[in-house]
């Protein structure tokens, strides 16, 4: 079957391609379309469609799935230059340890003489839990996250970098400030047992959603609890991990008393939440059987 490969932007024609069979994949399509169409863009830029107002079919898709027949356009777009998602991910979480550590280890680069005062217990304290959980993250990126795309956007590894390297260094500067000032430490005690929680539930929902997907593949199935107790949150919410990490910022938030790091945590809350609602949609349309108590992030409210 012959396929007309059209830009889906200027609406002009890049040449057809010949496919030997329906079952073919996107996935597979994509390298056929620029091995036989040089000028197009290569197989990880390429994003595809029936129409130029729906792209973004996934690599699993067959022709056969979406009634495409001899004849038909493809329209494809150029995503521009990319990179492997993994690689984003270890450099936006690499970048807050190494900033914080600088601060924490080394103030005189900072501060300059004013260094020399005592540190607080509470700047100790947040030092170990900020460094844990980037620690954490990136251990979850080599070891324990699929990826469903093995690329992004070039342009999304600065704008993350900029987003957790900046907040990192607003952060830092303040907790570990000479004449930083911690709450109490009953309150610092309780956000601290809060925060490791919390960072226990995510990792948990990390790992049940890790089992959920067989390797190399790109299988989805609907999340569910398994033996650990504190993934029972899958029974309240769609998207228990962002549950658990907005805990995690409000609680090392409240352990501080930094408004920098309230600033992160709210930031990062609007944004999770612009997330799990898609995510919510998604599953509500490619599951008929999807569980309608859930809500999207918060128990019971949203």
């Amino acid at each position: 079957m012959d396929l007309e490969i059209v830009n889906a932007k200027t609406k002009q024609s890049y040449g057809s391609i010949s496919v030997k069979s329906r079952r073919v994949t996107f996935g597979k399509l994509r390298h056929l379309i620029h091995e036989n169409l040089k000028e197009t863009p290569q197989a990880s830029r390429q994003s595809l469609g029936l129409n130029p107002c729906d792209m973004g079919i996934k690599n699993a898709v067959t022709l056969e799935s979406l009634s495409v027949h001899s004849g038909d356009k493809i329209y494809i777009i150029d995503l521009g230059p990319q990179i492997a998602w993994k690689t984003v991910f270890v450099a936006e979480y690499a970048g807050p340890l190494i900033v914080y550590l600088i601060f924490y280890l080394r103030p005189e680069f900072i501060y300059g003489k004013k260094a020399g005062k005592s540190i607080s217990l509470t700047t100790h304290i947040a030092a170990v839990c900020y460094i844990l959980h980037y620690v954490k993250r990136l251990l979850e990126t080599i070891f324990v996250h699929r990826f469903s795309h093995a690329t992004m956007p070039l342009r999304n590894l600065f704008k993350n970098c900029s987003y957790y390297w900046g907040f990192t260094v607003c952060v830092s500067y303040q907790v570990n400030h000479p004449f930083y000032s911690s709450p109490g430490m009953s309150t610092v005690w309780l956000a601290l047992g809060s925060f490791a929680l919390c960072e226990q539930g995510n990792l948990s929902i990390h790992l049940a959603l890790r089992n959920l997907r067989p390797p190399g593949t790109s299988v989805r199935k609907i999340p569910v609890p398994d033996h650990n107790p504190l993934t029972k949150l899958f029974n309240l919410v769609s998207c228990p991990n962002y549950t658990y990490e907005i805990g995690t910022w409000l609680s090392f938030s409240v352990m501080t008393s930094c408004t920098a790091a309230y600033l992160f945590a709210f930031v990062g809350t609007l944004q999770m939440i612009i997330w799990s609602m898609a995510k919510q949609r998604k599953y509500l349309k490619e599951f008929k059987d999807y569980p309608q108590q859930r809500r999207c992030i918060f128990p019971y409210v949203l």
